[in-house]
């Protein structure tokens, strides 16, 4: 007897089903699949041949799932979700996309929201309900719309000049996560116009290498997506607004750079992400160091591995 329970008028035709999963009436599953332990597969779910599901996922009432598509642990796919197949990814010999669609453990994939073949949902990324994804969610981010866009970071807080310093003194203020801190520059108002100031080795707390200059950014593109090994940042945006995500692989916490008397420094291993740009936003981004390609972690499990984190999934709102 198998070691999983299987309603009566549901069908699976494959071996390879972990103990402790359910699956519900008028559910089919076809032989070759490999569904994990503890899942829950609600009525009327279909799953292909070439399926991968790890342990603890949920896949609400009335979900196809099709061949290529590989599942993380716990992860939640809600009702009437879509993986929508794209003919001209598909291999003439197998029907299967030439790129596997990918889940990470402990995404949240709202209701009647579709994902498009060959695009890699990152780990605990939240995709809302009713949102189209067309490309690759990086991990943590929340995405909403048609095409889906980042609106959020699950776990973050909001971090302004206005937050408690506790006993800190001075222009700069922590910000928990890893060693940045946010700097209020000196600004001089006078009728002939404003004036911002930043002395390097006083309010700039490293020795300047370059600096680079980003602007003319679709709102609703992202910038970043990496941390550094040496490298340290500065960065003021000079015109309009940005936020930047920071990233300890503990800790993580948004802050608005909306003035251009605001810095924000970011040191090493600190996971860095620049979006929610204004039309008229203009960063400046001071650097310790040259530009090197080997200082880059581009990869979010790899800077995890390199901080040593042993992070666990943040809270996430309930969006199904």
């Amino acid at each position: 007897m198998p070691d999983y329970w299987l309603h009566t008028q549901a069908l699976c035709e494959t071996a390879s089903v972990g103990a402790g999963t359910r699956v519900w009436a008028f559910s089919h599953i076809l032989s070759g699949a490999e569904i994990g332990r503890d899942c829950n597969i609600s009525d009327g779910v279909f799953i292909e041949s070439d399926v991968v599901l790890g342990d603890r996922v949920t896949v609400k009432n009335g979900v196809q799932l099709w061949n290529g598509l590989r599942v993380g642990d716990d992860v939640l796919i809600g009702a009437n979700a879509t993986f929508a197949v794209d003919p001209t990814s598909l291999t003439e010999s197998s029907g299967v996309a030439l790129r596997p669609t990918i889940v990470e453990n402990g995404a949240m994939l709202g209701a009647s929201c579709t994902i498009m073949s060959g695009v890699r949902i990152g780990q605990h990324a939240v995709v809302n309900p009713g949102a189209v994804v067309i490309g690759d969610v990086p991990p943590n981010a929340i995405v909403t719309g048609n095409p889906a866009r980042i609106t959020g970071y699950v776990g973050t807080f909001q971090l302004g000049l206005d937050t408690p310093t506790g006993e800190l003194e001075g222009p700069a203020q922590e910000s928990t996560v890893g060693r940045a801190r946010v700097h209020r520059l000196p600004l001089v108002h006078d009728m002939r116009g404003d004036l911002s100031v930043g002395e390097f080795d006083r309010d700039i707390p490293f020795k300047v290498a370059r600096y680079f200059v980003v602007f003319n950014v679709p709102s609703s593109d992202v910038r970043g997506e990496h941390a550094h090994r040496v490298c340290s940042q500065f960065l003021v945006c000079v015109t309009g607004s940005c936020a930047v995500l920071v990233d300890d692989g503990t800790n993580r916490a948004e802050i608005a750079l909306h003035e251009p008397n605001v810095g924000l420094f970011l040191p090493p291993m600190v996971w860095g992400t620049q979006y929610k740009f204004s039309a008229d936003a203009v960063l400046l981004v001071f650097a310790s160091h040259l530009y090197d390609p080997d200082d880059y972690i581009r990869n979010f499990d790899e800077f995890l591995s390199e901080v040593g984190s042993t992070s666990s999934p943040r809270a996430h709102d309930e969006r199904t």
